[in-house]
């Protein structure tokens, strides 16, 4: 048996790739680019370590070119799930056992491997399937998901280190248990990372998972499996099914041993899990630990002491970067009115240079919509503001579903601040504006606070220190992940651990120590070297 103090190597954040023009990864990009395209692929269900097929089958299409099909999947059914959770109940008590160090060299191996040959592979997939550019693919199929795998080893070493005082005479300890049962895993069409992380964030800790991926991002969810069985993971650790979300969610929810839930998608849809499992609560072995990242209507606060260049360029990158298809985007803006005519002009200037299209075409700063019901959803707010008063569309507005579900990048400014745009999440390429009189700074702020459910991610924009503190005070509750003079997009792990309060989730930060803390059941050790031989206590015996 190995005997050392072992160590988990420093993490550092993996650096970005330009993808510029000359560079050795770009020519390696969009020769996979090609190679994954050129070729249609059958995606079966892993079910304790084996391939499964059911022949009910879903689609994965390019959204920018929905004509082109990139593969099928097999759907699961109940039997399905009950088979996966059964497979990872058997590998549960050998999984929990092993050693951390060796479950932590399986995802440091993993980071590796994407780091390396399996770089451009996770790439291209999240760029054919999902319509991310090169930039917005690697900073989230490749950067992200290595950081996530190699910070969260680092941070199990620290969760482990944390141990108790003890007095003289007696050895106090806590050891970190696997939770009993298996764990749910429910992850989103838009980032690559967060599918990687939300199934082996658990497992790095000893649980076995069931993992659903969103049936829009199945094409880069089989090549993270293949990924994960390369870097040597055991069968039935973690088994994915992709399906119907009602019919995977309802045998899985209402099983006696599910142990935790790790989801990031909608508001709706996490709460209607926490009422399922609310009402099954009597059935459980455990109380489950449930864990969600929701929705968001994140804002940009702006000052007039704010440089308005600065604000310009974050208005555009945090709103329109991948579409606006993401939790985090900016998709509310509050700008005083002395501020505004110059940002409205540099605004609309830069947006107008915006190039919406095929993401294999390296030029581009936007992709389409993930699909049809999301650019109906978009189109349909749209629509709405282009019949209701009290709505300007400023650029923008226009939607192109014949070739890829494109919509244009689209600011509109409200003359209602708690108008529909103001409030709820849109997600997709629309920014609202709301234009505030200098001298209700006060009221603006509290409108800010107030308008939208949500609480994830804030800009403020200020040059006066004085303002920023004002501003960080009373913003205090309306975001999980606040930033100062930033977009409030592009967290990173180590640095920006993210979460949200409100109805944009349970705030367990992913990427820090304290997500890793939601899947370990303490078990505290008291040993006694020299335990009382007698009952009798001192203030007992006769004077």
């Amino acid at each position: 048996m190995a005997n050392s103090i072992v160590n988990v190597p420093l993490p550092r954040n993996e650096p970005a790739l330009s993808y510029a023009p000359g560079t050795p990864e770009r020519t390696e990009l969009k020769a996979k680019l090609v190679e994954l395209a050129g070729r249609e692929i059958d995606i079966p269900l892993v079910v304790a370590g084996q391939d499964l097929r059911t022949g009910r089958l879903g689609e994965c299409r390019m959204p920018h070119r929905h004509a082109h099909r990139l593969g099928r999947f097999h759907e699961g059914s109940a039997e399905e799930v009950r088979q996966a959770i059964d497979a990872g109940l058997a590998a549960r008590r050998e999984w929990a056992e092993m050693a951390w160090y060796d479950r932590a060299a399986i995802f440091l191996k993993a980071a590796d491997l994407l780091a390396g040959p399996w770089r451009q592979t996770l790439n291209a997939a999240t760029m054919l399937g999902q319509s991310k550019t090169p930039y917005q693919a690697e900073v989230d199929a490749a950067c992200e998901l290595i950081d996530f795998w190699r910070f969260n080893a680092y941070f199990m070493q620290q969760l482990f280190g944390q141990q108790p005082q003890s007095a003289p005479g007696i050895w106090d300890r806590v050891e970190h248990r696997a939770l009993e049962g298996f764990v749910f895993a429910v992850t989103p069409f838009n980032f690559t990372s967060i599918a990687g992380n939300l199934p082996t964030a658990p497992a790095l800790l000893g649980n076995v998972v069931l993992w659903k991926p969103s049936p829009k991002a199945v094409y880069s969810a089989h090549y993270l499996m293949e990924l994960l069985r390369a870097a040597g993971l055991p069968p039935g650790v973690i088994n994915l099914v992709p399906g119907p979300a009602p019919v995977i969610a309802e045998a899985a929810l209402t099983h006696p041993e599910l142990a935790g839930v790790h989801f990031t998608g909608s508001t709706t849809v996490f709460r209607g899990m926490w009422r399922v499992v609310g009402e099954n609560i009597g059935r459980y072995r455990t109380y489950p630990r449930l864990v969600g990242e929701t929705g968001g209507k994140d804002f940009v606060f702006v000052h007039a002491s704010a440089d308005p260049d600065t604000v310009v360029t974050a208005l555009v990158r945090g709103a329109f970067e991948y579409q606006g298809q993401k939790c985090s985007a900016a998709s509310r803006a509050y700008l005083p009115e002395s501020l505004w005519p110059e940002v409205e002009e540099k605004l609309l200037e830069a947006v107008g240079r915006i190039k919406v299209g095929d993401v294999t075409d390296f030029s581009m700063f936007m992709g389409a919509l993930i699909d049809r019901e999301a650019f109906e959803k978009v189109r349909g707010y749209l629509t709405y503001a282009q019949g209701s008063e009290g709505f300007s569309i400023l650029c923008g507005g226009g939607c192109d579903d014949r070739e890829g579900y494109f919509v244009e990048p689209t600011v509109i400014r409200s003359a209602a601040p708690r108008s529909r745009l103001m409030e709820e999440e849109i997600f997709g390429p629309v920014l609202t504006v709301y234009v505030y009189p200098d001298a209700d700074l006060e009221e603006a702020v509290d409108l800010c606070d107030t308008t939208s459910p949500y609480g994830l991610t804030g800009s403020v924009f200020a040059g006066d220190r004085r303002v920023i503190a004002r501003l960080s005070r009373r913003l205090r509750d309306a975001a999980g992940n606040f930033y100062i003079n930033d977009k409030p997009t592009g967290a990173v792990v180590g640095q920006q651990p993210f979460g949200g309060a409100r109805a944009s989730g349970t705030n367990d930060k992913a990427g820090s120590l304290l997500n890793l803390q939601r899947w370990v059941s303490q078990r505290t050790i008291k040993e006694n070297f020299c335990p009382p031989t007698r009952f009798e206590y001192p203030h007992m015996l006769e004077p």
